[in-house]
């Protein structure tokens, strides 16, 4: 028996398709052809599949078939765009870097962001996964060292056993660029088991949350702001 329509699913569905416009406008403003490559790549797969259906007679079938790789394939294309465009966006804003943790790492990653910082808007995020503990730094490159290797020392005293990986947001030489960040991140050896992952981000918790009550906005923040100060 189908089940009815719920106020809650409407209201659900309605809130993903307004995402999903919200999204795609976005997405058009940094890449005012995303409409027709998206479009063109869902024909392109549609005839293709077409064409082979009816080079074997079964144009019915292979024609369904089409539909839904083209759908799919539309899709996986809007998504690498999308997520091209927020990148582009996002570059050179402080927190940008939290944004992709926060965002795009999926549930498995705990964040805690920033963990360090400094006036000038330098910050360290946090992360820790089946990959370990990880260390994202943006901001001057000397001065963001500094707070890595602080943030170092402040760990060990809790945990010694999980492998720490960091890295320094940028485009010189031996930094990671942004729009690299999440594949970067994704490819790192899934070494930890779940339940170190559990217990070592509980051991992280005691180091305290340096932006408890800090008033930042969630996010990344506007070019050229500023960190406050401390209460």
């Amino acid at each position: 028996m189908a089940r009815k329509a719920t106020p809650e699913n409407q209201a659900e569905k309605q809130g993903r398709l307004q995402q999903i416009v919200l999204s795609y406008k976005m997405t058009r403003e940094a890449d005012p052809k995303v409409g027709l490559i998206v479009a063109g790549v869902g024909i392109v797969t549609l005839g293709v599949l077409l064409a082979v259906g009816f080079a074997i007679g079964h144009p019915v079938y292979l024609g369904i078939l089409g539909v839904l790789l083209a759908f799919l394939a539309m899709a996986i294309v809007f998504g690498q765009r999308a997520q091209r465009a927020h990148h582009g966006r996002i570059e050179g804003q402080v927190g940008a870097a939290a944004s992709i943790l926060e965002q795009q790492m999926g549930r498995k990653w705990t964040t805690t962001s920033p963990v360090a910082f400094t006036r000038e808007g330098d910050m360290v995020h946090r992360a820790v996964s089946k990959a370990g503990i990880v260390l994202i730094g943006e901001g001057n490159p000397g001065r963001v060292k500094g707070l890595l290797a602080a943030e170092k020392r402040k760990m060990a005293r809790v945990v010694t056993d999980v492998p720490v990986h960091d890295f320094i947001i940028g485009n010189a030489e031996g930094q990671l660029p942004l729009k690299k960040m999440r594949m970067t991140l994704a490819k790192l050896p899934q070494v930890v088991p779940g339940d170190k992952v559990t217990a070592t981000t509980d051991r992280l918790r005691a180091l305290g949350d340096p932006m408890k009550n800090m008033p930042i906005p969630k996010g990344p923040l506007p070019k050229g702001a500023r960190m406050p100060k401390g209460r």
